[in-house]
């Protein structure tokens, strides 16, 4: 089943890379809703996510010469997505723009039981995170990105990232403690 859908996914490129726009409406239909879920949560402001979603794929379009099948269609898309997100977010000056400190010793996490969480608190802490933290949490608990490449979406440094990571953890688990 999965080479199937893999073997479709190929075509419809193939066939968006030849300018048929069937298959650029079937590729746009397959992957925008887990694309728009993606805006959201790093932008969580709808109409941004909405916009930054269009040109992402506008952009996807007018680059797909470029994709190679080194990897699949979907994370190629998905950088693309997190990349114009977090553009956008520059551009209105958002990004890391509470984070102090940046050069302090990351101190060791606290022992936390999955169980002392209600997945609402979670995501109710998850929105009240400073910009650049709720970022990193994204990127690195949701996304799955590891520290080097969230280092190379970002423009900081590896520390810098596992030092961010561990701070907006820690100021998470303050937020959800206090709800």
């Amino acid at each position: 089943m999965e080479a199937n859908v893999r073997l479709t996914h190929q075509t419809l490129v193939e066939q968006s890379k030849q300018g048929n726009q069937n298959a650029q409406y079937q590729l746009y239909g397959l992957y925008v809703d887990a694309m728009f879920n993606v805006a959201m949560r790093l932008l969580t402001i709808r109409e941004d996510a909405e916009d930054v979603l269009q040109e992402s794929f506008v952009e996807a379009f007018k680059k797909l010469d470029t994709f190679r099948f080194e990897s699949t269609f979907g994370a190629w898309l998905k950088r693309i997505v997190i990349n114009r997100s977090i553009n956008h977010l520059k551009a209105k000056r958002l990004l890391f723009a509470s984070m102090e400190n940046e050069g302090e010793p990351v101190e060791e996490d606290e022992k936390i039981e999955d169980d002392d969480f209600e997945m609402e608190k979670i995501k109710t802490g998850l929105a009240q995170l400073p910009e650049g933290y709720r970022q990193i949490i994204t990127l690195y608990l949701i996304e799955g990105y590891d520290h080097v490449e969230i280092g190379e979406i970002l423009q900081i440094t590896t520390s810098t990232s596992k030092s961010q990571y561990h701070r907006a953890k820690k100021k998470l688990i303050q937020i959800v403690k206090e709800l």
